[in-house]
């Protein structure tokens, strides 16, 4: 069966396609070259006056595993009726309101109504990877990924305590993506997380863990040469130190050299953007980190952009966490750990424009994404659930795309912050083309979906159709047409069918001789088994659903 959608206005960055009219023919869920005149096209969708662009990707969501389930479960009076209870016999009505932490069939749910067609979570527990799959894999119409995260597990940093070649390292780090079946690998606050349990409350680039004495810039230099080496697309996802504190922009410069050129990704760099100037000692560092950015080609980043209202912060990084406790909003929180390997803290949190903080972390996110040049190397994100629901992405790009908005919004901010912030001198409006690269094309690269971000022949056809609308917040909340591998599952902004997504892992190679140790320490000091920590293929791709796809390169 053959699809033509004709007359498409495409954004394709990845084939430097802006606003060109071309038709698009699809079959068996790809997009393909124009067919000869003897085969039949079967059906035939007329998008004059439309946009297209390929289906969007949220390279950095959290949307499975346990942070997101223990906030779903203590925040009962903030999750939404479940509309979903059974996705094979639903078909969707009007968008509701926003909420921090939807069902997993609501998170699918309402990512596709939006047009996006894919999810990656950025945190995944190695000895908590099955969960996480298990969550996703309940998570309909999207395709999924994770990235592990290592560099405050004990068996890591014995590693590198005991001074492991780097040989050592990079098939360890490989034995886990197989094992986690994961994409990529991220790191939060190196070294942190584990020095919270022997008391140290803050860690700075080269200061010491105090039980393995290492530092956070010799976990960084190790693991973003790991992921190198072995061939993962995905650079090192970082979490850098001093997450939400006053100063810690000059730790996040520093980060950026840590790698000595190694590409890494810097993830909610909002939250690691932040002077100490002035009387409340809280500024912002936007210019300083986004000339930094521009400068070093090697570093990307997300923004973590935060958003007014209710949502929960659910992190790795319980070491901040802790100290967030205090500003819970309602007054509950959940600091744990599992198997001593990392950490996890949920607190809720309201933020609000008459706060002086909150405000200008608004306005240093909006800095960051207007003063980075290239749009190939800065993502859309909100740290979902941590700077707000993803849901809030069309109000995001409305904020980018219309500079009068984004004015009017700064002028209801808390008077101080508008006093510390520059948002209003920075004209810069984003172009149709430029959206398209940062939550298209340029996340696909980097994570490395050949096959996804793109509308170019042999693509999987995940397309998301939109009427062309001054508000632009309307524009992306409810797209005309969305189709995943091929199929119509939106039209005028409601499902009409219910499918599901693939799961991307990468699966670099390993010397088997690594597992020797490895069970050794498991024997030792886990409550599961090796061979019962390793994820199968089969145990994600199960009634026809979840299929694994391997990028390693």
């Amino acid at each position: 069966m053959i699809t033509l959608l004709k007359n498409a206005k495409i954004y394709d960055p990845a084939h430097q396609k802006n606003g060109v009219k071309e038709d698009i023919y699809i079959r068996n869920g790809h997009i393909i070259a124009k067919p000869s005149d003897t085969e039949k096209i079967n059906e035939t969708i007329d998008l004059k006056g439309k946009v297209v662009m390929a289906g969007a990707i949220d390279m950095h969501s959290h949307i499975g595993g346990g942070k997101v389930n223990i906030a779903r479960m203590m925040l009962p009076e903030y999750q939404e009726a479940l509309r979903y209870s059974e996705p094979e016999a639903h078909i969707c009505g009007p968008h509701c309101a926003h909420h921090a932490t939807p069902s997993t069939i609501n998170t699918g749910m309402h990512y596709i109504e939006m047009g996006y067609t894919a999810a990656f979570e950025p945190a995944i527990l190695a000895i908590n990877a099955r969960q996480a799959h298990l969550e996703m894999g309940d998570t309909p119409m999207i395709d999924k990924g994770g990235y592990a995260m290592l560099g405050n597990d004990d068996y890591f940093l014995r590693l590198l305590a005991n001074k492991a070649d780097q040989k050592t390292i990079n098939d360890y780090v490989a034995w886990t993506t197989n094992a986690t079946q994961a994409i990529g690998i991220k790191v939060v606050n190196p070294g942190g997380i584990s020095a919270f349990k022997f008391n140290q409350r803050r860690l700075d680039l080269d200061e010491n863990n105090a039980h393995y004495q290492i530092s956070p810039r010799q976990i960084l230099q190790s693991l973003s040469r790991a992921v190198h080496d072995i061939g993962i697309a995905k650079p090192l996802h970082v979490h850098c130190n001093n997450l939400g504190a006053a100063g810690n922009f000059q730790t996040t410069l520093d980060t950026m050299g840590a790698s000595d050129g190694i590409p890494m990704h810097l993830t909610h760099i909002q939250f690691h953007s932040y002077a100490a100037e002035g009387d409340k000692k809280f500024s912002s560092a936007a210019a300083q980190i986004a000339e930094a950015l521009n400068q070093n080609k090697h570093i990307t980043a997300d923004v973590g952009q935060i958003l007014f209202g209710q949502t929960v912060t659910a992190s790795g990084d319980n070491m901040m966490q802790h100290l967030n406790t205090k500003h819970a909003n309602p007054k509950k929180s959940v600091i744990m750990d599992i198997e001593c390997d990392a950490g996890c803290g949920v607190v809720p949190f309201k933020y609000r424009d008459e706060n002086y903080v909150n405000a200008l972390q608004w306005a240093i996110g909006l800095e960051i994404f207007l003063s980075v040049e290239d749009p190939w190397r800065i993502f859309l994100t909100t740290d979902h659930p941590n700077g707000a629901p993803f849901t809030c992405y069309p109000h995001l790009i409305r904020l980018l795309m219309d500079k009068p908005f984004r004015d009017e919004a700064f002028a209801k901010l808390n008077l101080d912050a508008q006093a510390m912030s520059n948002l209003t001198s920075i004209d810069r409006e984003y172009s149709l083309y430029e959206i398209a690269t940062m939550t298209r094309a340029g996340a696909a690269k980097l994570i490395g979906l050949g096959d996804r971000g793109h509308l170019g022949i042999g693509a999987a056809a995940d397309i998301t159709v939109y009427t062309e609308q001054d508000d632009k917040e309307a524009m992306f909340s409810k797209p005309s047409y969305v189709f995943k591998d091929g199929e119509l599952v939106v039209k005028d902004g409601e499902i009409i069918k219910v499918v599901w997504g693939k799961t991307h892992t990468a699966k670099p190679a390993y010397d088997k001789a690594v597992e020797k140790g490895l069970k050794d320490y498991f024997d030792k000091y886990h409550t599961i088994q090796l061979d019962n920590f390793k994820i199968s293929d089969d145990e994600i791709a199960q009634d026809g659903r979840n299929q694994v796809i391997n990028h390693t390169k």
